[in-house]
């Protein structure tokens, strides 16, 4: 008999075309349901595949059983048909259009295996009701006032941060763009805002004009574009009009005082105004060289108005940071700082800078201070819940006095408000670090070394030591290290280095005397990491010491090794339980309830594991 008189007979194509049409509007119908129910593509693939490969299936089963139904299938031949199938079907998931090819995880190097799955959810789509406002573009004619336009932004930036139920990226991260040609829709993703505000500013002589447009960052359109002309003395009512229009376009509702104004007046003098402004460029880029300038130039503010209470704020801030950038007295610029940050509190109560600054300054002392501290960053949250500066540095407080977990959750709160900011970024790289979790580390340090954060440059060399790297960690370490190494005798870099990177006890030795002979001077502001690398060359006693007698500035490298995992071993030390007397935790644990690493014996005294 010819093939196609089987075929016939068999009745294989009545078969193919009935199976074909009825698989098709089963598909249909499955489509319909899955598109209703959003199942995943793969769902709606597999169907399809086993369609697929049920059409040869009834192929088969009509020639053996077909109009000639007498036919018998054997044993051996449904094997053969099961692996037929199998293979068939593998083959077809393989090559299916728009299937990846398997590769087994043996086939990649760990560290290119991703930590998340290949097919990671999209993010939200962001608010309506956010914003991100960049740098403002300086185009006065001589290219002078950049600090004016930044502080135009930001003052803008601040006053639409204050109104609730608009989500307002943090500063740091909305000025990292300043000077990129980046799309702004690339930026509206970064940042995940829907908005952006970007503008220019040209001040001449008195005259200022500032250009504003809001654009939507999902197609790149504008919303709102305007020029505001007028006098210097204007600037606020400029900024006003500005953060209105933005609210009104975005239909915010505004409540209290909001309804009548937006950005406060904060002075009635212009220059005192432009004083401050080119004092908060310095501070803000943490400009260690020129931090004494924006001493005396908000100085001068406060003596051209001596009601400015945000120049009062921003000069307890810088205060207390000086020292550390100029080797001044500590104890005269603090004593000064806390000075400062009264007065901007007497004449505006709703600041929250001085009671973080009054927070850091009560911190600083044993005992009852470290009690203060806790009232006075409760107040600077209360009033400004996401003010990055007041989370972070009560974070850091936090950690130094043992309770690493609730630290490292408002630095993780200030990174949700500002991402981009070098430093929170570092500090979140350090406590990863000390706690022995490298690989979660690295990412923030190289981000925040890649900022110009010359600083994580540090703890970026621990981590080279610990990957095998030791010719590239001592050059990242002196970089770290070499803000604060200025003051400090010639050639003690390389021997701290040598004592720290070295494979030699004799380099250790020369390590640990030439910190010993760096002490025993006596400086007037000793660099407060001092304590952190005696410990880390294995004088945890010495360090321990030297720490709580010699140290006058913020001392959070060594407090935050001190009551990680790294530091274990220092807290084992017979010296340790009369440290924590002399420094008086016990008697804030009694407060506030013993921190992560210590619990509190029957006899009344801390055990710290």
């Amino acid at each position: 008999m010819s093939l196609i008189a089987e075929l016939k007979q068999r009745k294989l194509v009545q078969w193919m075309l009935a199976y074909a049409t009825g698989a098709w509007l089963l598909l249909q119908v499955i489509g319909l349901i899955g598109a209703q129910f959003n199942w995943a593509p793969g769902v709606m693939r597999g169907i399809t595949i086993a369609a697929g490969v049920g059409f040869f299936v009834a192929l088969l089963l009509a020639w053996y059983h077909g109009e000639r139904g007498a036919q018998k299938v054997s044993g051996t031949e449904l094997l053969l048909l099961a692996m037929l199938l199998a293979i068939g079907a593998g083959l077809l998931w393989k090559f299916a259009p728009g299937q990846p090819a398997v590769t087994t995880a043996a086939a990649v190097p760990v560290a290119a295996q991703p930590a998340a799955p290949a097919e990671a959810p999209p993010a939200p789509a962001a608010s309506q009701k956010s914003i991100a406002v960049l740098a403002f573009v300086d185009l006065s004619s001589t290219k002078d006032q950049e600090y004016f336009s930044d502080g135009i932004a930001e003052e803008i930036l601040n006053a639409l941060a204050q109104v609730k139920g608009l989500k307002v990226a943090g500063r740091t991260s909305a000025f990292s763009f300043k000077g990129r040609n980046v799309d702004l829709r690339e930026i509206g993703k970064a940042l995940g805002v829907a908005n952006i505000l970007e503008g220019s500013v040209r001040k001449q002589g008195d005259k200022v004009r500032i250009t504003a447009q809001l654009i939507q960052t999902s197609d790149g359109s504008h919303l709102w574009s305007k020029t505001f002309d007028g006098e210097l003395s204007d600037v606020f009512e400029l900024q006003e009009k500005i953060a209105r229009s933005i609210t009104d376009q975005l239909q915010v509702v505004l409540e209290g005082e909001q309804k009548s104004r937006l950005v406060p007046i904060a002075t009635s003098s212009t220059e005192a105004y432009a004083l401050y402004l080119r004092a908060t460029a310095i501070f803000d880029r943490r400009d260690g060289p020129r931090m004494a300038e924006s001493v005396q130039q908000l100085q001068q503010a406060i003596a051209l108005d001596p009601n400015y209470a945000r120049a009062y704020s921003r000069l307890a801030a810088v205060s207390w940071v000086q020292p550390i950038f100029t080797g001044s007295d500590p104890a005269m610029a603090f004593q000064q700082s806390r000075a400062h940050a009264h007065r901007a509190t007497e004449l505006d109560p709703r600041l929250a800078e001085p009671w973080a600054v009054l927070g850091l300054a009560a911190s600083a002392e044993s005992g009852a201070g470290m009690l203060q501290a806790r009232e006075y960053f409760d107040k600077a949250l209360l009033l400004e819940p996401d003010d990055v500066t007041s989370n972070f540095w009560y974070g850091l407080t936090l950690i130094r006095s043992g309770y690493t977990q609730a630290g490292v959750a408002r630095i993780e709160h200030a990174l949700a408000v500002d991402p981009l900011v070098p430093n929170v970024m570092r500090w979140r790289g350090v406590i990863h670090l000390r706690a022995g979790e490298t690989d979660r580390a690295e990412p923030y340090l190289k981000r925040a070394y890649a900022s110009g954060l010359a600083i994580a440059a540090r703890e970026l060399s621990e981590i080279a030591v610990l990957r095998g790297d030791a010719s590239a960690a001592r050059p990242l370490w002196t970089e770290g290290s070499a803000a604060l190494l200025v003051r400090t005798p010639p050639g003690f870099d390389e021997a701290v280095a040598a004592a720290l990177f070295g494979s030699s006890t004799a380099d250790r030795q020369r390590g640990l005397a030439a910190i010993d002979a760096y002490v025993a001077a006596k400086p007037v502001n000793i660099a407060s990491v001092i304590p952190l690398w005696i410990a880390q060359l294995g004088e945890g006693a010495r360090a321990l010491e030297v720490e709580r007698t010699l140290v006058k500035t913020d001392n959070s490298d060594f407090m935050a090794y001190l009551f990680s995992a790294s530091g274990k071993w220092v807290r084992a030390l017979p010296e340790f339980p009369g440290y924590l007397v002399a420094k008086g935790f016990p008697a804030l644990w009694d407060r506030y309830g013993a921190p992560d690493v210590c619990r509190k014996a029957a006899s009344g005294a801390y055990a710290c594991d």
